[in-house]
């Protein structure tokens, strides 16, 4: 397979190359980590054609004997060079225990430059903080955005395009299948029983494994919704399952670990006070959200488009909440640097009642920051009311600046 740049993410990091800071890459499996660990490679010996680049995966059978820090201080003792600058590349880093030990005594000794990957943020985020505290920065990637999937598949921009990946989401691995139900969403729920049962059941020890499916699926048919103690009480109930919502509340924070998931709360758009209850959970990938549960148009389309807001957002590293101003929701506050961005969805402007609900959302918040309402609408493509842009979802997603 052509290695394809991403520059989203290279460009992030290139500036961090050879400054003795730890380069950390966070996401769910398969988002192509490895990938552009690789690209990084490539771009050192570019610049730097003596450089001694150690690459370590911890897929890969030859490295099976490396699990612990001790085995990996026996791999490493004798494998990085004098007189010529020493790069080392882990993937999947979590899968050695103790790594962070062994980290910190080559930053120490200022051994080498550091590159890990990982897909277990409460793994990483524990080792990470407690030994390695200001040595090292995080970039999480994300599966294929838009514009990536468009290049990566080879196609144009159109709506046949953006069905596809609404339906089949980002994962790189794809663009060398057929985007059809019968081939990627079988490999699509390969890869989702990989990050159940390894990312999620082994790490956390989950012992209710059936209950974690059925609430993984619940959460499918239900993003974009606000969750409470409520309404997973009457979940629970509905489906005559006997755990505690706490237990419930701790195998999500289960599965956004793996990175399946992500919980945005809500804030008061005010004063940018976040509240205790009701938040809302997105899938990292719009197809391992549908593998199992196909894609119905009329059941999906808003939860999907909201999906793909949240990701493409996200991915322009904002923080990203629910919004209430004066109990009236905001789909999505974007915060970054002290700076906001407000977003509505909706699938089609039907009527006045529409266009009234979601730009008058907007209108009501007092401030200059950036507001857009994207839909799926074919006329009045990138139209302005009383400076709030109306984008189609296929344009919005290609905006690189918001």
């Amino acid at each position: 397979m052509k290695l394809i740049n991403r520059p989203l993410y290279t460009n992030r990091i290139r500036p961090f190359i050879g400054k003795g800071i730890i380069k950390v890459l966070t996401g769910q499996r398969r988002v192509g980590k490895s990938c552009i660990l690789k690209q990084l490679q490539i771009d050192i010996l570019k610049e730097n054609p003596q450089a001694n680049i150690l690459y370590i995966n911890m897929e890969y059978e030859e490295f099976r004997g490396i699990r612990n820090d001790t085995d990996l201080f026996e791999y490493l003792h004798d494998k990085f060079q004098e007189g010529v600058d020493n790069y080392l590349f882990i993937d999947e880093v979590q899968d050695i225990d103790g790594f962070e030990h062994v980290l910190r005594s080559l930053q120490a000794r200022d051994s080498c430059d550091i590159y890990i990957t990982g897909s277990n943020a409460k793994m990483l985020s524990g080792e990470l903080s407690t030994y390695l505290s200001g040595r090292y920065v995080e970039f999480h990637v994300h599966s294929l955005n838009y514009p990536e999937f468009l290049e990566f598949h080879q196609l144009e921009d159109n709506n046949q395009s953006l069905m596809l990946y609404l339906t089949y989401g980002g994962l790189p691995y794809l663009s060398r299948l057929q985007l059809t139900d019968e081939l990627a969403f079988e490999y699509l729920r390969n890869i989702y029983s990989t990050i159940l049962l390894k990312d999620v059941v082994k790490r956390e020890g989950i012992r209710n494994v059936d209950f974690l499916e059925t609430l993984a699926l619940y959460t499918a048919d239900n993003v974009g919704s606000l969750f409470s103690a409520n309404n997973i009480s009457k979940y629970l109930k509905s489906q005559k399952v006997d755990i505690s919502t706490p237990q419930v509340i701790n195998y999500l924070k289960a599965l956004s670990s793996a990175y399946l998931i992500n919980k945005i709360g809500r804030i008061d758009v005010s004063g940018l006070r976040k509240f205790e209850i009701g938040d809302k959970y997105f899938f990292e990938d719009l197809g391992l959200r549908n593998c199992h549960l196909g894609f119905n148009l009329q059941r999906d389309i808003q939860k999907l488009l909201e999906n793909a807001v949240y990701l493409h957002i996200s991915s322009l590293q904002y923080d990203v909440y629910v919004g209430d101003n004066a109990q009236k929701e905001i789909d999505f506050v974007g915060v970054k640097q002290g700076k906001r961005v407000y977003v509505q969805v909706v699938y089609l402007m039907i009527d006045d009642k529409t266009r009234e609900r979601e730009f008058g959302n907007l209108m009501n918040i007092p401030d200059n920051y950036p507001k857009y309402v994207v839909s799926l609408d074919e006329f009045n493509r990138g139209g302005d009311v009383q400076g709030i842009q109306h984008l189609h979802l296929s344009d919005f997603l290609k905006k690189e600046v918001l």
